[in-house]
């Protein structure tokens, strides 16, 4: 999850690292630091907290280094303060390091260490590394890596620094991701090909076990074993976006009223003869026929978009759908074969435990298909087909218009496949087809009256819990709804299936409870006006998100979004249930952008 930069060339080092780092914060802002090279010495800066704490640390300072890495933290190992911030340097200041990833054995290699006399000063696992790199160095500093990458257990992304090779990055790599970039006169690396295009022309991304030496005018590539490889390196094209605010106080708020625009982007050219046709997958349109079942595979906000999916695609193709976290998927021996599809989604492509699913589903022979908004990343490189759900750049960690792209991007897979099985007649397509080409002006109508939401949350701010409860596609919303509350305003929210309320968590339930009442789904409305009865009986407050408050208790508030299909609903309730975290969030005066303890990508299990 931590971000790494690393520059050589003929500029300074520091500005481009800084602004690197700016673009890599969404990956941890725990604490961050920087290591310059220079003359066979090394000046280390870290800072505590956010990388405006680095830069006000350093912006005095005059070095003219042509050569450095940097590093942002999202803690894994030791407490969130400088002394555990990256880099971390050997006791004998040979080494100094930043890394992205888990060492698993790194207590049993410290206590090796220590015993030959080494010392540690921080927490973490990575400070193993420069330590066992200096044990090992006579020298060659690749062999120095390659003994000492050998002995690791884990994952890692690593950039290294060493004194007596000024000018030289070293890097080395095991599941976590790592990009170099080759420029003019100027080479880099770095976690994410983000931080890479204002300097550098073209790309190639590590594999696992491989190593790079980078100078400003060669950068090398080998194997574990130091064989010698080619790598090909591919033209980095990045998308035109305006990464500004603009006249909104959030990069979450923004990216909340983006979501019209970015679902009828991904729509663009997927209509054919009034229906959806995905050229994406076209090849695959044969096979899908033939499966048993599908899996679909995620975490976090992915998960929630995939519970949407399975009612879409079992509602309209009749294939049974099973939905997992990729973190227990990966470990429970799931039945996977070449009759069952397996799709992965990821927002950024690098989730560490949906890559491990993705090549376990892989290993089993199934077809993987990846629905991901980077690309490239390792889930689009190693997916047998793509969709990308075309979200753009998002800037805030809590996701909104990203969940809302994988949503849709499910909602045209099932039209795709329904199309191809024939499980739906021409009419019955073409009905959801103009459904779905309706839903961005249906969230531009609920997003006009955000006033209103905003007026809503008042009341809630001082809240210590809060349920969302909903049925089948309305309970796919509410999971989202409630870990969107959560993330940015701190508040312990739970999402329930309605009718499992009363199976003990009702229990919780006393005067003025908190309950958001999700009822969207015309076919489930009188069971879910029953359940929300049963809540209110025993004192909750209610908030109702509906279609047509006339069914609703008049003691309930109420959300009204636009109708439509029942199998759709999840797209337009989320949007207020964004709209009302984030004004919960701001009102209890949090950090909406970048909430405590999370990190956009997750690359650690």
């Amino acid at each position: 999850m931590c971000g790494i930069i690393g520059y050589t060339g003929n500029n300074q080092a520091m500005p481009v690292i800084i602004k690197g780092l700016k673009t890599l914060e969404y990956r941890g802002y725990d604490s961050s630091g920087i290591a310059l090279s220079d003359h066979k010495n090394f000046s280390v800066f870290k800072s505590e907290g956010k990388l405006e704490n680095l830069i006000e640390k350093t912006k005095n300072l005059n070095n003219l280094s042509e050569t450095g890495i940097g590093h942002t933290r999202w803690a894994t190992h030791g407490k969130t303060n400088e002394t555990n911030a990256h880099p971390h340097t050997s006791e004998d200041g040979m080494f100094t390091v930043v890394h992205n990833g888990i060492i698993e054995n790194a207590e049993i290699i410290k206590e090796a260490l220590e015993s030959k006399g080494y010392r540690f000063i921080s927490d973490t696992d990575t400070e193993v590394i420069p330590q066992l790199l200096s044990y090992h160095y006579d020298g060659n500093v690749p062999e120095a890596m390659r003994k000492t990458f050998s002995s690791l257990d884990g994952s890692f992304a690593v950039a290294i620094l060493c004194r007596n090779e000024p000018g030289t990055i070293y890097a080395a790599k095991r599941q976590s991701p790592l990009v170099v970039g080759k420029g003019e006169n100027e080479n880099l690396l770095a976690s994410d090909i983000c931080a890479l295009s204002e300097h550098a022309e073209v790309f190639s991304y590590l594999e696992d076990g491989e190593f790079a030496v980078i100078r400003k005018d060669s950068i090398n590539f080998f194997d574990s074993s130091l064989k010698p490889i080619e790598k090909s390196f591919k033209k980095i094209t990045t998308e035109s976006s305006d990464n500004s605010k603009g006249n909104f106080e959030h990069y979450m708020l923004k990216e909340i009223f983006q979501q019209p625009e970015k679902i009828r982007n991904l729509l663009k050219d997927k209509i054919k003869n009034k229906k959806i046709f995905l050229n994406e997958i076209a090849e695959l349109s044969l096979d899908i026929t033939k499966a048993e079942r599908l899996y679909i595979v995620a975490c976090g906000s992915a998960y929630h978009a995939a519970l949407a999916g399975k009612f879409a695609i079992e509602e309209m193709c009749r294939i049974p759908v099973e939905v997992d976290v990729a973190s227990e998927f990966r470990y429970r021996n799931p039945p996977v074969s070449c009759n069952t599809p397996v799709i992965i989604i990821s927002q950024s492509g690098e989730t560490a435990d949906s890559i491990a699913a993705l090549r376990l589903a892989n290993s089993r022979g199934a077809i993987v298909i990846g629905i991901v908004n980077v690309l490239p990343s390792t889930i689009a490189n190693e997916s047998d087909y793509v969709i990308a759900t075309k979200a753009g750049r998002e800037i805030a960690v809590a996701t909104t218009k990203g969940y809302s792209t994988q949503v849709a991007a499910l909602y045209m897979l099932a039209l795709h496949i329904a199309g191809i099985k024939k499980t739906l007649t021409d009419k019955q397509l073409e009905f959801f087809t103009n459904e779905l080409i309706e839903i961005p002006e249906k969230i531009e109508k609920i997003l006009s009256d955000s006033d209103t939401i905003e007026n809503i949350s008042e009341k809630y701010k001082e809240k210590k819990e809060l349920f969302f409860i909903g049925r089948n596609t309305d309970f796919a919303a509410a999971a989202e709804a409630s870990l969107k509350l959560k993330e940015i305003s701190y508040i312990n929210s739970s999402a329930f299936a309605a009718g499992e309320l009363k199976h003990g968590t009702i229990a919780l339930i006393e005067n003025n409870t908190p309950v958001v009442a999700l009822c969207s789904n015309k076919q489930l409305l009188k069971k879910t006006l029953s359940n929300i009865e049963e809540a209110f009986s025993r004192g909750a407050d209610i908030l109702c998100v509906c279609k047509d408050k006339t069914f609703c208790n008049k003691n309930y508030k109420t959300i009204i979004i636009p109708d439509c299909t029942d199998i759709f609903t999840p797209l337009l309730e989320i949007i207020p249930m964004q709209l009302f975290a984030y004004y919960v969030a701001k009102k209890r005066g949090c950090d909406i952008d970048m909430p405590k303890n999370l990190a956009k990508s997750v690359t650690v299990e």
